[in-house]
């Protein structure tokens, strides 16, 4: 298919003009193909794309893409080598980020909450991104704590006293600390989102909400696969998921 009908879809099914962001969302690098094999990944880095290549995808889909607001417009170094890889090889780069943190179906938060066993009751922050929800039965923060290291695949660090007992979560993907304080004025027993920052303990501690920091990277790898499993379903692409995985 043709890649302007795949970035048309893939705009209505993310809404992307309804949000602000710091990046263009959608068609960032235009290939020189027709599209029948996508990849899916966390971010276009080198890495993930030489995968890409090998995979032979026509078009590669990240959250995080190029083109970042206050970065270097220049096309030296690092940023030289990934964009002269995708033009060599004719590869698309389709990006989406705060789309597809916030989309209810494929998006980071919709997924966590699915994979962590959270049921959604209502969404807070900025442009409605983060999720408040309900566990199904109360559990310690310890324990907790242990359930997103097996669902992760990544142990988190845990900020808080390990007995207290949870059953309203919050959460929201990636780099999200500075939503603690908002999470605590709505009755959240615990606060889940990738990173953390030296201020996320003492607001932790002092508020009494419990912080998880389950990684940038591992909080943000089920949505992107989601959308290429997706898309790939509906038509009719072939889809690898490739995860370069890092340890924040």
């Amino acid at each position: 298919m043709k890649h302007r009908e795949l970035e048309d879809y893939t705009g209505r099914l993310l809404e992307i003009d309804r949000f602000r962001d710091y990046c263009p969302n959608g068609l960032q690098i235009e290939g020189n193909r027709d599209i029948a094999r996508i990849a899916t990944g966390v971010t276009a880095s080198l890495a993930f794309l030489e995968k890409a290549r090998d995979f032979e995808a026509d078009a590669v889909f990240v959250h995080h893409g190029y083109f970042w607001k206050g970065s270097d417009p220049r096309i030296t170094g690092m940023a030289r080598r990934r964009i002269a890889l995708l033009l060599e090889s004719g590869m698309s780069l389709f990006a989406y980020h705060l789309p597809l943190d916030a989309h209810p179906e494929f998006g980071n938060n919709a997924m966590l909450a699915k994979r962590l066993g959270i049921s959604v009751q209502g969404r807070f922050g900025e442009q409605n991104i983060a999720m408040i929800g309900e566990l199904d039965r109360s559990v310690t923060l310890e324990e907790f704590g242990e359930a997103v290291s097996t669902k992760l695949s990544r142990t988190p660090l845990l900020v808080g006293d390990g007995k207290k007992t949870l059953r309203t979560v919050s959460w929201c993907s990636g780099a999200a600390q500075g939503m603690l304080l908002e999470a605590a004025t709505l009755g959240a027993d615990a606060f889940l989102s990738g990173e953390i920052s030296e201020h996320t303990v003492h607001e932790a501690l002092e508020s009494g909400v419990a912080y998880i920091s389950a990684g940038h990277h591992a909080t943000e790898r089920y949505g992107i696969r989601a959308l290429g499993e997706h898309l790939s379903e509906r038509f009719g692409l072939r889809h690898e998921f490739i995860d370069c995985d890092i340890p924040v």
